[in-house]
């Protein structure tokens, strides 16, 4: 079975372009070597190469993305995610990135596992994942109804698994990797959120963020 369900083409203009610079400073500065999945046009890793001269190498479903990809990057797999696993050779990365792609697997659990026999002693993953109990969309259920996917965000209609901090803190844990570190991205800006996480003494903070991103490293 395939690790995901939704045709590439249906993506919207611009979903494979994403340069991500904001996650860079996640990137260790030792790191030789990277492989990241769902590089999409291969904008982050080639970034990668220009500022740590990485060997950057990319895992892209999108033939068309993957084709760009590979203009730029060591090395492009142009296949599903579990599929491409017997293409990377064991032992060999410093750095697997997943920005924003678990979500979208059938399996990400098996590609978590399986990923772990290609990293070096030393290497981690950096992850980023959709918050479901983002605040803006848990007003929109909560006091609207609403559960209406779209295009692109947290609701993508493409997500087909869904973690909030706390799951993705259990999913790692279970899987037996250690989380290094654990960080909120792209905050709501609502002062109703404000005030309502202060008269709740904070314990909404976990709505807060639209992202998690994670750093873990196998046991």
């Amino acid at each position: 079975m395939a690790s995901e369900l939704v045709n590439p083409a249906d993506r919207p203009t611009g979903y494979y372009e994403n340069e991500r610079g904001e996650m860079l400073r996640f990137i260790p500065d030792t790191t030789s070597t990277t492989l990241e999945f769902g590089c999409g046009i291969g904008r982050f890793s080639s970034l990668l190469k220009e500022t740590l001269h990485t060997e950057s190498w990319g895992v892209e479903i999108d033939c068309q993305a993957a084709a760009q990809a590979a203009k730029r990057l060591d090395k492009v797999i142009a296949s599903d995610a579990i599929l491409a696993l017997k293409d990377i050779p064991n032992g060999f990365f410093d750095c697997v990135i997943f920005f924003d792609v678990l979500e979208h697997l059938v399996d990400p659990y098996s590609l978590l596992n399986g990923i772990k026999e290609k990293m070096t002693e030393k290497g981690i993953i950096v992850a980023s994942i959709p918050n479901i109990s983002y605040y803006r969309t848990m007003v929109d259920l909560v006091i609207r109804g609403n559960w209406d996917y779209k295009s692109h965000g947290v609701l993508d209609k493409s997500h087909l698994r869904f973690f909030t901090r706390n799951s993705i803190v259990k999913t790692f844990d279970e899987l037996d990797f250690d989380i290094a570190a654990i960080e909120g991205m792209h905050a709501t800006s609502s002062r109703s959120f404000k005030i309502l996480n202060a008269l709740l003494i904070g314990r909404l903070k976990d709505l807060r963020y639209k992202h998690y991103t994670v750093v873990a490293k196998p046991r």
